[in-house]
């Protein structure tokens, strides 16, 4: 592949994205803490669109590759990744297309894997004035192919995450119960207003994922039978000051988001999480009728009413 030179015109780009119809829909994870549960949610919500048929394909743009692992693929393992395909756009590389990198997993969903190498990239991409689009051209050949693309972007406001903004169609951001996740929500914003006016078009933020979301006092998901969480439910203390006052925040954290968001949706805490997780397969594949699988399995549907 020769040296990118070319400028892409990403106005277009994002026209022609919207005018795709229904044939395929990219859906970028986006956040620039770690720990929101981003890669969590991306994997979780492919699995449960893999289920429901839809051939998906998650692209992970993460240098600390946590959804490749999260797939069951080993990063060390791998002869070629994302940073192949990025590097192929420069003169010297050798040419690798994405097709060429795609696995598929355990699970059904194909994965293009991340390793650590990918950081190397950044410092290319800073060289070229049209860099923001290099993602959505790259994954040009391969929308025939799919009826879902997710992108797994990393905790950063760096290169892939606004490469991965401009190639998508729909943002889902992913929030943690944390005190300081408003602040995140005004970055964010301000994140996606500049890319906004530099191609002209809006970043489509449909949807705000709350994770680890458990009000105090509220069982957790322990796969217990059900007199068994009966009895736990009934004997639980009663709520102390301190635990009202956190309910409240929640509260009010939970309806602050929802002013940003066209969808707010909480995913509980669940041990499940990490056990499927260390499985290397999504909780559509491992405990879907976890009260956490149960939500992934509701914001999958929501995102396929998006076609």
């Amino acid at each position: 592949m020769s040296a990118h030179t070319g400028k892409i015109d990403l106005s277009s780009h994002i026209a022609n994205t919207r005018n795709r119809g229904a044939s395929i829909t990219i859906v970028a994870f986006a956040h620039h803490k770690g720990g929101t549960g981003k890669t969590t949610s991306c994997i979780n919500i492919a699995g449960f669109l893999q289920k429901a048929g839809k051939k998906v394909l998650v692209v992970d743009c993460d240098p600390q590759a946590n959804a490749t692992t999260g797939l069951g693929v080993e990063p060390d393992s791998l002869e070629h990744s994302m940073y192949d395909v990025f590097m192929s756009v420069f003169e010297g590389f050798p040419d690798v297309p994405l097709a060429e990198i795609i696995i598929p997993t355990a699970s059904g969903v194909d994965l293009a894997p991340a390793t650590l190498d990918l950081v190397g990239v950044e410092p290319y991409l800073y060289n070229i004035g049209d860099r923001a689009g290099i993602l959505r051209e790259l994954l040009t050949p391969m929308v025939a192919q799919y009826d879902y693309i997710l992108i797994d972007t990393p905790p950063s406001m760096g290169q892939f995450v606004i490469n991965g903004l401009v190639a998508a169609d729909h943002t889902i951001v992913t929030l943690d119960p944390g005190t300081f996740a408003l602040k995140g929500i005004g970055a964010l914003s301000t994140i996606f207003d500049d890319i906004g006016e530099i191609l002209g078009a809006r970043v489509e933020t449909d949807v705000a994922i709350l994770t680890r979301w458990n009000r105090p006092g509220e069982a957790k998901d322990e796969s217990t039978g059900g007199l068994a969480l009966f009895i736990k439910r009934l004997f639980a203390p009663r709520a102390s000051p301190d635990d009202e006052k956190e309910r409240q925040r929640l509260t009010d954290l939970e309806d602050e988001v929802k002013k940003h968001f066209k969808q707010v949706f909480t995913v509980p805490y669940s041990p499940k999480i990490y056990e499927t997780q260390q499985k290397g397969l999504p909780i559509s594949h491992y405990a879907p009728e976890s009260d956490a699988g149960e939500m992934y399995r509701t914001i999958a549907s929501t995102i396929q009413n998006w076609n």
